[in-house]
């Protein structure tokens, strides 16, 4: 019988078409140039790739750490320490920081502050930074228009509330300053007594209507104070007369006149002092 491989030779011999040798020899068929815009989605893939790529470099700089990068750590030395226990003296682990290359942030333009006194433009002052307020440090006049006032003050001067101070927008800005008197107290609370003022004039509309409250308030502070004082002064007239007049604490004894007959065998009598009858019969 023939096998197979007897056959396929025969195959090939009738049918030379089919022999590798002669499919090798044949001409290799030229490749078809790539026109302008498969060029052009290849150049634009290409680009994308490598924006990827440089996306995942900045997200994880650091190489990755393989197990075989791994180290060993030794075991801790133990030291007697002769009371009947051990330490464990760890050694310390050498930290190499890797070196990370940032590139240069973009050129920024700063936007300058004009101060309100002067006109000349800053960056930075001490009234901007606490109470937002456009004056620079040299135009700053601690003692009198940028002075510091304590909250009691704002209220009893200006006749602030609390919600005046802390709810009404925009809110007031202080600073926290340790209580000179007594350092245990509570933190003061400084406010900028320009926003003060400011508030003030927002809440009573003007100066005078301002003025006319405190004098309103003051008449009645000054109605309580003599209201207070007519009244301790009629409390001490209480005690003193109380403390003069004294109370007879002892025990009355009757002093009775002549007896009156009033019906048989039916007396009475009255005592002197206090006209008691006492009515008694006589068998």
């Amino acid at each position: 019988m023939r096998t197979r491989l007897q056959e396929a030779k025969l195959c090939v011999g009738r049918f030379p078409s089919l022999d590798p040798a002669m499919e090798s020899s044949a001409p290799e068929e030229e490749k078809p140039a790539l026109s302008a815009a498969m060029r052009a989605k290849i150049e634009r893939n290409r680009q994308r790739a490598l924006m990827l790529r440089q996306a995942r470099l900045a997200t994880r700089p650091y190489p990755p750490t393989g197990e075989g990068s791994s180290k060993v750590k030794a075991p801790p030395k133990i030291i007697d320490t002769g009371g009947g226990f051990f330490l464990e003296e760890e050694e310390e682990e050498e930290n190499k920081a890797e070196k990370v290359v940032h590139l240069p942030g973009p050129v920024l333009e700063f936007d300058y502050i004009i101060c309100e006194e002067c006109g000349k433009e800053f960056m930075d002052s001490y009234l901007m930074n606490h109470f937002d307020l456009a004056t620079c440090d040299n135009c700053r006049d601690v003692e009198e228009k940028h002075k510091l006032i304590t909250r009691s003050e704002a209220k009893q001067e200006y006749l602030l509330k609390d919600c005046d101070l802390d709810k009404r927008e925009p809110v007031l800005k202080f600073i926290l300053k340790k209580n000179p008197h007594n350092p245990r107290w509570g933190d003061m609370k400084l406010y900028l007594k320009l926003q003060v003022i400011k508030r003030s004039l927002e809440i009573w509309g003007s100066e005078e209507a301002l003025e006319e409250a405190k004098e309103s308030r003051q008449d009645n502070r000054e109605k309580m104070k003599q209201k207070k004082f007519d009244k301790k002064v009629k409390e001490l007239r209480r005690a003193v007369r109380s403390s003069v007049w004294k109370k007879d604490t002892s025990v009355h004894q009757h002093d009775y006149g002549d007896e009156e007959m009033i019906d048989e065998d039916l007396y009475k009598k009255t005592c002197r002092t206090c006209g008691h009858e006492l009515t008694y019969e006589k068998m």
